[in-house]
């Protein structure tokens, strides 16, 4: 029981929407509305508030970060296993991806997927985030970065992270990550993917 409670309070800490709560605290429009309709920081970042888009990131980040944190802390207590550590990495980019507080409309979880990554392996995350400053930078296109940095996720698993639990996990998460991405992944093909920074249109 303890295990499911762990990993049920990981779904609702990641069911935080940031997107949401930042933009009705500075007054915005709701994200889920204009752009892409995504609720995440770049499509936030699209009303032009570079503000907001910082704090949405940070918030969606930390939230995924602060869920396993805090599960790794309480495992020796509380006696979990990696398996449901893993557990609760995944149900925290699930909250995010499908929010029971925002009628389960949420994001396509790269910054939650990096909080969590972060909290496992910190080399790890390392790696991602590298990989997608590089792509962002060289390209302009936050997708495009985000997939090459999802698809380097579970490799630099592999390699870094200490249990076979949590390189599953990675895997899973990156599959969600790029499921939530498919539409991005048709646009790219296209070649109709917006840039980052670029104004939003509004539905």
């Amino acid at each position: 029981m303890l295990n499911l409670f762990v990993i049920l309070a990981a779904y609702l800490i990641g069911s935080l929407s940031f997107a949401v709560i930042v933009s009705k605290f500075y007054g915005m429009d709701d994200p889920r509305t204009y752009g892409s309709g995504n609720p995440g920081a770049t499509n936030v970042l699209r009303s032009g508030k570079k503000k907001a888009a910082a704090l949405t990131l940070l918030g969606d980040a930390l939230k995924g970060l602060l869920a396993v944190l805090a599960a790794r802390w309480l495992q020796d207590s509380l006696e979990l296993s990696d398996t449901t550590i893993a557990a609760v990495a995944v149900a925290a980019l699930i909250g995010h991806m499908w929010p029971i507080f925002f009628g389960f409309k949420g994001g396509k979880g790269v910054a939650t997927a990096l909080g969590v990554l972060l909290a496992l392996s910190w080399p790890s995350a390392l790696v991602c985030a590298l990989i997608w400053l590089v792509m962002a930078f060289g390209f302009k296109v936050s997708s495009l970065a985000a997939l090459v940095a999802t698809v380097a996720s579970p490799i630099a698993a592999y390699f870094l992270m200490p249990a076979g639990s949590w390189v599953i996990a990675t895997v899973i998460i990156a599959l969600l990550v790029l499921y939530r991405h498919k539409s991005n992944i048709q646009n790219l093909l296209q070649g109709k993917e917006s840039k980052i920074g670029d104004k939003a249109k509004k539905e």
